[in-house]
């Protein structure tokens, strides 16, 4: 047996809990720097190549105590050390957090993840040190959420305390709409029981106050030497989608007249500080009304959808190799970053059935599709929403907007022509 005890140890970062395509992206991008701590199912279900032994550590992400140990055992026997730690999904936080602290690697503590995910606590905490958002209350019966119905003029947003994206979002603006809403949102986490983004302790429903303006989302790096922007998109958010559905994204986004980035910058750290955040990438989701930003979410890790794959063609920013070099205090620099004028549209199934083919024929010969991405084969069995709210997105079509008037328009126009049989 070869001793390896003078052999100088590999660096890596420990990827907590990711998807088998980000875990893919990241080894085709950043070889040989990550060891990856991936749940049982995630790799049962992959059709991307199984990484190496030595990459990869397959575990329950719900056993702290199981993971210290495996984790010791496999990077003794690998020559491995763990330099630093990552995560890209909401639901592996808490167990990044708490591997994080036990190792003394640098991460949001536990108790800053549980602000961020728990929507009526993060809202709390923004209005106690007075940051715009939107106010909320916590409903327990149909009565509570007919009750906050008086206290929001423009009306209501009923959702679930945890959870991520549009899933069982409603919008309500009469007494008919919170009856529905609350008894979809009733069924829908009592179904979701097991999904770790809606477990059983997690079932609190959020009254939250409609704020209407445009939306955007933004990443930022927070550190040593401050709060650094990374990209700043705007959310499409067409008519005809359940409520709180983003069909897509476009870049460069600018943020509404007589707004300062300086100061905008300083709310956003403001706001980080308040939910316990004080270093590492950072996703925001907001809206801005009456020229103010109101903040809606805030999450310590890169906003996933397809912006990875938007900042990558619009402005050759690897999001997913920056978090890697964020979590090990690389040198990293965003000075020769420039996004050029994209959109990114997610694609939607119209209607719950079995997909049996997308034809992209029309789009092919398009100079301005700059990316066709699908992630459904046929046999796929498509629900809707409220049902599911996974199953429906097929893909995305990134696309470039320079010179166009009415690019949103244009953009959702040209997607279209794709043809989607489902049966």
């Amino acid at each position: 047996m070869t001793n390896t005890s003078a052999a100088p140890k590999t660096s890596k970062v420990l990827v907590v809990g990711t998807t088998a395509d980000y875990i893919q992206w990241i080894r085709n991008a950043c070889p040989g720097r990550a060891l990856f701590l991936t749940a049982p199912d995630i790799r049962q279900k992959a059709t991307e190549p199984v990484p190496d032994p030595c990459e990869e550590l397959v575990c329950s992400l719900s056993d702290i105590p199981g993971i210290l140990a495996d984790l010791g055992a496999h990077v003794t026997a690998h020559n491995q050390v763990i330099t630093g730690i990552a995560c890209f999904d909401c639901e592996s936080m808490e167990t990044a957090a708490h591997v994080a602290h036990c190792m003394n690697l640098e991460y949001p503590s536990a108790s800053a993840v549980t602000n961020c995910r728990n929507k009526l606590v993060s809202k709390q905490l923004w209005q106690m040190h007075k940051i715009d958002c939107p106010r909320v209350w916590p409903v327990h019966s149909l009565a509570d959420a007919t009750r906050c119905l008086s206290k929001s003029a423009d009306g209501l947003v009923l959702k679930p305390a945890f959870g991520s994206g549009s899933e069982l979002v409603f919008q309500c603006r009469t007494r008919s709409d919170a009856a529905t809403a609350y008894q979809a949102l009733a069924a829908g986490l009592e179904k979701r029981r097991k999904n770790p983004l809606f477990g059983e302790e997690n079932c609190l429903i959020l009254a939250e106050e409609l704020v209407s303006g445009p939306e955007y989302s933004c990443d930022f790096i927070l550190g040593k030497g401050g709060l650094t922007l990374v990209r700043l998109t705007r959310k499409i958010k067409p008519a005809g989608l359940p409520f709180g559905t983003v069909a897509g994204y476009e870049i460069p986004a600018t943020l509404p007249p007589h707004t300062s980035i300086s100061r905008f910058n300083d709310q956003l750290l403001l706001a980080a500080h308040a939910l316990g955040i004080h270093t590492g990438i950072c996703m925001v989701d907001f809206i801005f009304k009456n020229s103010r930003p109101y903040f809606i979410e805030m999450t310590p890790r890169p906003g996933g959808d397809c912006l990875p794959q938007l900042l990558m063609v619009s402005g050759s920013l690897d999001i997913l190799k920056l978090t890697l070099d964020v979590a090990q205090n690389r040198p990293w620099s965003l000075d020769n970053i420039q996004f050029s004028p994209h959109m990114g549209i997610r694609i939607h199934a119209r209607k719950a059935g079995v997909l049996k083919a997308i034809h992209s024929h029309n789009l092919e010969a398009e100079p301005r599709v700059r990316q066709m991405h699908f992630i459904r084969e046929p046999g796929h069995v498509i629900a809707m929403p409220p049902d599911d709210y996974n199953s429906w997105l097929l893909g995305h079509v990134i696309i470039r907007t320079d010179g166009w008037n009415f690019p949103e328009t244009r953009s959702m126009l040209l997607v279209k022509r794709l043809e989607i049989e489902i049966l």
